[in-house]
């Protein structure tokens, strides 16, 4: 009898084992540090872009913790990984005098419900960096933003979500303009009255967040035809301090 409750909780462990191990570590993944070419990313992501070729200093300044060498290749296919792509943050080898880190965990401006963590964290990389940029692109959500600082301080913030607008401070850049409204996707009309219509939401659409991040700094989805030198960037925890928070409210 003692032997078959034995065998029942050994075979309980291993069951469990079984489940739980696959997606605590992330085995499947393997990181190189061989040396490679950049690949392209983007989609479905969110990323920075810090003028600097100092990856390290720029992980010590973002807080990032357990870094781990990894190449082009297996940095982005683990930042797309399904399974720990919210948990991971890579800092891309330098194109370009250009640092770009990227990650689905980067904080994103979420609207009035939430606390805004992108901002203060832009502000005090800003510090250290002569300029620093932030990019995401999430069509599945409809959310889409580009900001950046210069010299310490913000130049222009823009981020639209399925709420409307979230960010709108600052002129808009030459790049922004250069797009024209021709080619901004008209999602519908606000509070329509009547034939005319009432406030008309015109929304970016990923393309454009590539085009303008070219024009400012690198365009991730054309980092391929840069024929930039092979590198090694890093794999790092994002820190839970990133992490949506609501407000909470004072009753």
């Amino acid at each position: 009898m003692l032997t078959s409750v034995v065998v029942l909780v050994l075979l309980t462990i291993v069951v469990a084992a079984t489940i739980v191990v696959p997606r605590l570590v992330p085995h499947h993944i393997r990181l190189a540090d061989n040396p490679d070419r950049p690949r392209s990313f983007g989609r479905d992501m969110a990323w920075l872009a810090v003028r600097t070729e100092d990856t390290t200093a720029v992980a010590a300044a973002l807080g990032l913790s357990r870094l781990r060498a990894a190449n082009w290749s297996s940095g982005v296919g683990a930042i797309y990984d399904r399974e720990i792509s919210n948990s991971l943050v890579f800092i891309a080898p330098p194109v370009k005098g250009w640092t770009l880190v990227a990650a689905e965990s980067l904080p994103i401006p979420a609207g009035s419900a939430f606390i805004d963590k992108m901002t203060p964290l832009m502000r005090h990389l800003a510090i250290e960096f002569p300029a620093v940029q932030y990019f995401a692109s999430f069509p599945i959500i409809d959310f889409y933003a580009w900001t950046r600082f210069e010299r310490g301080r913000r130049s222009r913030a823009f981020a639209v979500g399925d709420d409307g607008v979230i960010w709108n401070a600052g002129k808009p850049s030459p790049e922004e303009r250069q797009l024209g409204l021709s080619l901004i996707e008209i999602r519908g009309i606000r509070e329509r009255h009547g034939d005319l219509g009432g406030e008309l939401q015109l929304y970016p659409t990923e393309e454009h967040v590539f085009a303008i991040a070219g024009g400012w700094s690198v365009n991730p989805m054309a980092i391929e035809m840069l024929r930039a030198p092979f590198g090694v960037g890093w794999i790092a925890d994002a820190p839970r301090s990133w992490r949506p928070e609501r407000i909470r409210k004072v009753a």
